[in-house]
């Protein structure tokens, strides 16, 4: 692989900003879920913040760890495409796809691709199947019950997280990939962990037509830097021996 095009495909900075973004668009989602993690605690749990706060890290572990499983698993697919393609057009083919996937997804947050959510229906079937585990976890009495209702939940159709997906699947590398995934998931803490201060004002901002559309045109230019990895200003040229 090209030095420029692995050094941008492994932007852990790019999928950290596109975890602060999906966290504006999916906060009602993941806010919803964290509620019903919250209301099956046990009262003198859900009233204490101390004893509230490990369970809704827990349930982020669990949620990023699924992340990062994913990231594993696009890493290998650029593996497996590399065999019929041949390895520089097994990855420039999932370039492409990533940074079309990347536009659509900031068409979307800017509110001019309002389709882009039908993207989500790719991954219905596989959720209709595991969504019955993270039931059957409820209430959750203990932090390992909070973790894996975090892993099954991880695996929730999202859009944006199929996009942080499709860059990741770019990385050359499967250990890159997965801390891909990683930076993603940990992009996300705020909205999701955040009570109060930190919820409230994503809240706000994610209402701000101004701010969804600036959050959108970043992601776009995102992805014309995927598609054309040596217009990237911070890529580092390094000479080859």
């Amino acid at each position: 692989m090209h030095p420029i095009e692995q050094a941008f495909s492994t932007s852990y900075l790019v999928a950290l900003l596109m975890g602060l973004f999906s966290a504006l668009h999916c906060l009602s989602m993941c806010g919803s879920i964290i509620g019903s993690l919250t209301l099956s605690l046990r009262r003198e749990i859900r009233d204490n913040k101390g004893l509230l706060m490990p369970f809704v890290l827990s349930y982020n572990m669990g949620r990023i760890t699924s992340y990062a499983i994913g990231g594993l698993i696009a890493g290998l697919l650029e593996h497996v495409l590399s065999i019929p393609l041949g390895e520089g057009h097994g990855h420039r083919v999932l370039q492409i796809l990533s940074a079309l996937v990347m536009l659509g997804a900031g068409l979307h947050i800017g509110g001019w691709f309002p389709r882009f959510a039908y993207i989500e229906k790719g991954g219905a079937l596989f959720w209709k199947r595991l969504e019955p585990y993270g039931r059957r976890l409820i209430p959750v009495e203990t932090l390992p019950q909070a973790f894996f209702f975090g892993m099954v939940w991880g695996w929730l159709p999202c859009g944006l997280v199929y996009t942080a997906l499709a860059l990741a699947a770019t990385t050359g590398d499967v250990v890159r990939s997965t801390f891909t995934m990683l930076s993603f998931g940990i992009g996300t803490l705020p909205a999701v962990v955040g009570v109060g201060i930190m919820t409230s004002l994503l809240v706000r901002l994610s209402r701000m037509q101004k701010f969804r559309q600036i959050a959108g045109i970043t992601l776009i230019v995102l992805a014309v830097l995927a598609a054309f990895p040596g217009l990237n200003p911070l890529v580092l040229h390094h000479l080859e021996y």
